[in-house]
């Protein structure tokens, strides 16, 4: 008889064999910088979020270099809106100057800049609008400009999430033609038109004033689809590529992770986090056990790094139990 139950016998037996593992390395933490002075807005729908502005940052960031995570992605909440979203390519935006701030209090901070214009648009969708329709070529240009200011900023890497056909090879174009040749992209390449997203609108004020997201994001449905945008980034110069959402979509991470020779990142976006939270609250789970089941789903199906507002919590959850160990 084959015996599997003989490297189960004790949590040292399994610690040995476990094939993967979660590290605070791995995780990106998401950050909301919004324009003002003396905000720390709480996020109704997503407990422990907060929007921060520049000058309450410290207190986020100190947070995050106390729990051991080394990245974020930033995300700018700004003042003003207009249907052409120019605060998102302003050299002196939120975001912008969110960036600055971040690295010069916490350099050793990797800055991930997320890069869209629904934030900045009066219509909140993703690109330029003309008579009800989304223009992707049109909205290039101003993805393209975004992407440069905030390198000029200081930012480590460029993270693309409007879902326009061709945004990465004119992002990339852009960059190198200022000088940012060494300045990755990492392309929300598979983005799916999910309703898990919501709290997220809630947190950046960027829900659509108008229709829905399908016509430029991923209609669910669609696997092989996701590969074909995943290697179209690469071809265009994407150095990582995104699955997002994570949970409902672990399929799609794994047929990516087993195709592409870049790292694969994925998003365990707002509603993830917030079904956690609610179902936590009520006292039904066990947030810490479920929390780190759900990462590990995301390690074992190919992710190489995950996005995740839950990161703070569970590197100090990790830190307990290797210090049980």
């Amino acid at each position: 008889m084959e015996r599997m139950r003989r490297l189960r016998s004790s949590q040292r037996m399994r610690t040995l064999v476990q094939e993967n593992r979660l590290s605070a390395d791995e995780f990106i933490y998401p950050i909301f910088i919004a324009e003002g002075k003396g905000i720390k807005e709480p996020v109704p729908s997503m407990p422990g979020i907060f929007q921060w502005s520049v000058d309450t940052l410290p207190e986020i960031l100190d947070q995050v270099l106390e729990s051991g995570v080394r990245a974020l992605l930033v995300f700018g909440v700004p003042a003003h809106k207009d249907p052409e979203g120019s605060e998102a390519y302003n050299e002196h935006g939120v975001t912008q100057e969110g960036i600055r701030f971040i690295k010069k209090y916490a350099p050793e901070l990797l800055v991930i800049a997320d890069v869209c214009l629904c934030e900045y648009t009066s219509h909140g969708h993703c690109g330029l609008v003309r008579d009800g329709i989304i223009l992707n070529d049109e909205t290039l240009p101003l993805l393209a400009r975004a992407s440069v200011t905030l390198a000029r900023a200081g930012a480590d890497m460029i993270a693309p999430s409007d879902m326009m056909d061709g945004r990465v090879a004119v992002i990339r174009q852009a960059l190198d033609g200022a000088g940012f040749i060494n300045t990755p992209v990492m392309a929300y390449s598979a983005k799916f038109a999910s309703v898990y997203y919501s709290p997220f609108r809630d947190a950046a004020h960027s829900a659509p004033a108008f229709g829905d997201r399908r016509t430029y994001q991923m209609d669910p449905p669609n696997g092989k689809e996701a590969l074909r945008e995943c290697l179209a980034d690469i071809e265009e110069g994407a150095d990582i590529v995104i699955v997002k959402p994570a949970l409902a979509y672990l399929d799609v991470v794994k047929d990516v992770s087993q195709t592409v020779r870049v790292p694969v990142c994925t998003y365990n976006v707002s509603g993830e986090y917030a079904m956690v939270k609610a179902a936590a609250a009520k006292g039904w789970i066990d947030e810490r056990r479920v929390v780190l089941e759900n990462l590990i789903s995301m390690k074992r199906a190919g992710a190489d790094m995950i996005i995740t507002y839950h990161a703070l919590d569970a590197a100090g959850w990790l830190r307990q139990q290797q210090g049980k160990d």
